[in-house]
């Protein structure tokens, strides 16, 4: 029965959800990729941009516009500074705080827990099942990047693309587990979505904070987008610490959710 394997319900639940926002990020890689001809043949560019007050464009990610004329700098501004990361919280967050919260919510809850399936196993395939999906946009955004850049012939790595585009997972899998842990302890599918709303909002501008003054810099280790892009994976590779730090702030909020929901009384 479908109902045991809340794994594979959960991919087929989300596979038309899955399909459209793949599709409307191969068409947003394909615009802009198609715009960085008209970027690039601009003279005197760096001239141009000196007009653009730095906090402002730390605000938006990013930190270093001279670099815009090249492929990898385009790519880096355009897209992963804000962009990307902003369209995988909304998509990670919304899967997160459906996983639990949402069948609370929506009454279904008392189904799944009624089928010969532990507490324990539920939280773990409903986690799967979302990073599953992620991951699955992760590798949508890189395909259409590498597929993109060939046919408009931008000099840029494909393994640096798969790396910023991991890197891009992981951010959006910690986005999403702040949502999955908040309704997995708390059932308030609601709360869920602010309580991660607010981390992202709040990262973003320690982030930016950050990078605007030397009194503030110290903040950056708070947050996530500091691990994501701080140390630039489109041009240097992913940093093996930041990895790592993301992974278990991930399995921190898998644990938070696994012993939460565990201790729980499921409104039914």
């Amino acid at each position: 029965m479908m109902l045991r394997n809340v794994f594979l319900k959960t991919q087929r639940d989300y596979r038309r959800s899955i399909m459209w926002w793949a599709l409307g990020l191969v068409v947003l890689n394909a615009f802009m990729v198609a715009f960085y001809p008209s970027i690039s043949e601009i003279e005197d560019f760096e001239t141009i941009i000196e007009a653009y007050p730095e906090d402002l464009m730390a605000l938006f990610g990013a930190s270093n516009l001279a670099d815009m004329t090249s492929p990898v700098g385009f790519l880096n501004i355009e897209l992963f500074g804000f962009t990307v990361p902003a369209l995988f919280a909304v998509f990670a967050i919304g899967l997160g705080s459906a996983a639990i919260a949402g069948e609370e919510s929506r009454g279904t809850i008392e189904m799944l827990l009624s089928e010969p399936i532990t507490r324990g196993r539920l939280i773990l395939e409903k986690f799967a099942a979302m990073s599953v999906l992620i991951v699955a946009l992760a590798f949508a955004l890189w395909a259409s990047l590498v597929i993109g850049a060939a046919i408009m012939d931008m000099e840029i790595s494909t393994l640096r693309l798969g790396e910023m585009s991991i890197s891009t997972a992981l951010l959006g899998l910690i986005f999403g587990g702040v949502a999955f842990a908040v309704g997995a302890v708390t059932g308030r599918r609601g709360l869920s979505m602010g309580a991660a709303a607010s981390v992202v909002v709040a990262g973003h501008v320690l982030n930016a904070f950050s990078l605007m003054s030397d009194i503030m810099e110290p903040a950056r280790w708070l947050s996530p987008f500091h691990y994501y892009n701080g140390n630039l994976p489109l041009y240097n590779g992913l940093d093996p610490v930041h990895v790592i730090v993301m992974v278990a702030v991930i399995a921190f909020l898998f644990a938070i959710s696994y012993i939460g929901f565990q201790r729980r009384d499921i409104r039914l």
